[in-house]
Formats: structure tokens, C-alpha cells, sequence
């Protein structure tokens, strides 16, 4: 087995990465390109497939294990780490997915919480938990937090109590959400070999301080170059530019959000940027409308003109 240092992801930047959907139809033609649109235009180094920017939620099984081989293969010497989402609302179909993923040579799996059937506690979640990585013991494992889309309001913090006695492999979070101190309780139970990475991309520079070690987020497929420069300023101690570069985020966001901010939304503003076809949602995702699209697009070059 590689040395434990090889499972962490310290101070990378993940994308969230896009399923590709042409009438509702799964495209591979464009992740070739995209990874080298992530690498060489935003400065993406690892990625994060079949999330919730994936649509992966209303994929089939079967259509996302024919991504995440697509992405493992494509992403081979280009990415430092490929993570696959595999959680689902079904135990047995995290597993069959989890099973896929060490096949495939994927770098570490990640786990959403149920939410359907919601775990009423941390000690059923980590068990379900449990579960899912039984089935591939030899690949990292990260608990995917998101309590804003999984209606799980478990606190991070009290999942990880003790996770490690059931789950060696397990390597951090991925933190999707806005309560900073959960988030900083994680960072300080946080062993050695973990990476406590955050998701909240308004707010990153204010995790970056209580000790966020990478990032994983939607936007950063078409602002990661300026996330690069975000968590360089940080690490530099130049504030200033950190929240210079946090606040024209946030004023990206916050303008999206007003005008009705999606995964359907994120994705045409990650087309119009990048010049990929990446397609239209799948229901109930609602296509972006025209008129948002034009304007989205023109808000995020006058807040980053240099694009």
C-alpha cells in the first residue's frame, strides 16, 4: 500500500465536475477537454466527480459508474486525484458504486448522507457510513457534508467522533456548509493524515483561517484561477488581496442567487465561459433561461475582465 501521504489532499483545489446531458442523454465527448480546460485555464489540480453540481442524485447507477470510469481514465496524468461521489439514497447501490470506484482506480471515494430516510443520529450515519466503505477498505474515504441539500442536520463534528475505529480508511470532509464553527470544531478534531476541505465557496477565505485545507466548489470550474490566487494571497498573509478576490466572488454569488441561482444556472455560466458544450440539466433542474444566461455572463466579465 502507498504511504499515507499519498491519500491526502492538502492545500489542492477541487472542481466539482459537470455530468454532460444532450436530450437528457449522458455526452463523455467533452471530458477530455474539460479536464484540460480545469488544468490549464483555472489551475485545478484534483477533482471531485458525481457531486451535487454532477446532477449525480438524478443519474442512474449505471450512468454514473460510465462517468466516473470516463473521468478516471481521461484525468490519468493530468490530475493529481480523482474522488467519486458514491453515496446514494440506497445502501446497497453506495456500495455497487464504491465497489465500481476501486475497480476503475479512482484516488478515494466520497459519502453523502441519505436523505430520504434521514439518520436521526450521527451514530446511524456513521454506520451507514461504515457500510459503504467495507465494501472498498482500500481507498480513502470522505464524508460529503451538505446539510442544505440532504436535510441532515447532524453536526459534522459529531460524525467524525470515533470514525476512524470504523472506518480506517477514512481520510476528511468535504464541508458543504455554512456553519463555521462545526466546520472549525472538524478542523481542530481533525488527525494529521485527514483534510478538512470546504464547499462554501462565498465563504472560503473565512474557513482558509480556521484551517480549511483545500477547497472543493461549483465555481471554482470557472474562477479557480482566481481561487489559486485567493489561497496563495492567504497563505503569503496578504489579506488584503484575499478579500479583494472573496469579495468579487461573493459579488458574483450573491447577484446569481438574486436572479435564481442553480445547478442549472452554475452550469450555462460554466458553458459561456469555458466554450465546452456541456448541455442541459436533467429534471426537475430547470434549463437556464436566455436573458439569465446573457446576464450572468456579462456580470462575471465586468467583475473578471482578464477572462
Amino acid at each position: 500500500m502507498a504511504s499515507r501521504d499519498r491519500y491526502m489532499l492538502k492545500n489542492n483545489l477541487g472542481a466539482e465536475v459537470e455530468i454532460y446531458l444532450f436530450s437528457s442523454e449522458v455526452n463523455l465527448s467533452e471530458i477530455g477537454p474539460y479536464i484540460d480546460y480545469l488544468r490549464e485555464k483555472q489551475g485545478v489540480n484534483s477533482i471531485f466527480v458525481n457531486g451535487t453540481t454532477g446532477e449525480s442524485m438524478s443519474l442512474t447507477v449505471a450512468e454514473r459508474q460510465i462517468l466516473a470510469e470516463e473521468w478516471c481514465q481521461k484525468a490519468k496524468g493530468k490530475m493529481d486525484q480523482v474522488i467519486v461521489h458514491v453515496g446514494c439514497m440506497s445502501l446497497k447501490d453506495s456500495q455497487e458504486l464504491a465497489r465500481h470506484a476501486a475497480q476503475i482506480g479512482a484516488d478515494g471515494i466520497a459519502v453523502i448522507s441519505p436523505s430520504f430516510f434521514k439518520p436521526s443520529t450521527a451514530d446511524v450515519l456513521r454506520t451507514f457510513l461504515q457500510e459503504v466503505s467495507l465494501v472498498a477498505p482500500s481507498l480513502p474515504f470522505y464524508y460529503y457534508h451538505i446539510p442544505a441539500f440532504t436535510g441532515v442536520n447532524v453536526l459534522a463534528k459529531d460524525v467524525l467522533e470515533g470514525i476512524e475505529d470504523l472506518i480506517p480508511s477514512f481520510r476528511g470532509v468535504k464541508f458543504s456548509g455554512s456553519n463555521l464553527m462545526d466546520f472549525g470544531q472538524c478542523v481542530s478534531y481533525s488527525r494529521p493524515h485527514w483534510s478538512i476541505l470546504y464547499g462554501m465557496d462565498e465563504q472560503l477565505l473565512a474557513a482558509l483561517a480556521l484551517g480549511a485545507q483545500g477547497a472543493v466548489g461549483s465555481t471554482y470550474n470557472y474562477i479557480g484561477c482566481h481561487i489559486n490566487k485567493l489561497i496563495s494571497a492567504f497563505e503569503k498573509g496578504n489579506l488584503v488581496q484575499a478579500r479583494t478576490i472573496q469579495f468579487k466572488m461573493q459579488e458574483l454569488i450573491s447577484y446569481a442567487i438574486k436572479q435564481g441561482f442553480d445547478v442549472g444556472v452554475n452550469k450555462q455560466l460554466m458553458s459561456e465561459v469555458s466554450g465546452l458544450s456541456l448541455g442541459p440539466p436533467r429534471l426537475p433542474v430547470k434549463p437556464c433561461p436566455e436573458a439569465l444566461t446573457l446576464a450572468l455572463t456579462q456580470k462575471y466579465h465586468s467583475i473578471f475582465p482578464e477572462h
